[in-house]
């Protein structure tokens, strides 16, 4: 250990919340970014139907040039959206410019071997991640508080985390351990929490229940997305 406080070196598996947790791991070789509602689940859903995400941290008009640029379908300008049940017939082949402001932008802090992890494909993103060498970086995305956009440490993410670290095992950070141990808690009724939690309850509110649903489908998944020349595939 080093005098850092914030230093995990020493385990093979750490985990930190947002923009400055992607900068304390960033010796970390291999990242995983879990963005549970929505951005990983709807990279999982996408790629494992054969599409090509380009993920993109702004909503205007940058996206759209970026987009162009790229030769992607912006997400928002035709069916396909942020929300994962959008994303559930997209045509093999596809390549969707995803805009998200928070998976998104971490995965464009990000440096190494990037994967998008989520409770759907935690069992074999770990194990991809795991295969892939050295310390891996869980990167839980948190949300953001409406009245002051700070981070806001989310549920969906904790156990997101939680399920990838249980999976990865090996010499586990307490802050990984900890949201090991949230996921077990849990694990056995993962529809109801995520639905009961405030990011949950405030997507049913739009009425978008079934992207949690969705979402809350653990190991549903074998897709294992990772970031290649700055695209999920």
């Amino acid at each position: 250990m080093t005098n850092n406080p914030y230093d995990q070196s020493g385990f093979t598996v750490r985990l930190e919340w947002g923009p400055d947790g992607v900068a304390a791991l960033a010796d970390c070789p291999v990242v995983v970014i879990v963005d549970v509602l929505s951005f990983s689940t709807s990279v999982d859903i996408a790629v494992s139907h054969g599409a090509r995400v380009l993920p993109l941290p702004w909503r205007d008009e940058r996206a759209a040039a970026a987009a162009r640029e790229a030769g992607a379908v912006l997400a928002g300008e035709d069916r396909w959206t942020l929300r994962p049940a959008s994303l559930t017939d997209i045509p093999s082949g596809t390549f969707l410019a995803l805009p998200s402001p928070n998976g998104a932008t971490l995965t464009t802090l990000a440096s190494g071997t990037v994967f998008a992890g989520c409770l759907r494909n935690a069992p074999a993103v770990a194990k991809a991640a795991g295969a892939a060498g050295g310390p891996v970086g869980v990167i839980a995305a948190g949300e953001r508080w409406t009245h002051n956009d700070a981070l806001r440490p989310s549920v969906e993410d904790l156990l997101g985390a939680g399920a990838i670290a249980h999976h990865l095992g090996g010499a586990l950070s307490p802050e990984a351990r900890a949201a090991e141990v949230a996921f077990l808690a849990h694990r056995a009724d993962l529809p109801a929490v995520l639905a009961a939690c405030s990011s949950g309850r405030e997507l049913a509110e739009w009425g978008h229940a079934a992207d949690v649903a969705l979402a809350a489908a653990y190991g549903a998944s074998t897709t294992v997305p990772r970031l290649t020349d700055g695209v999920y595939r």
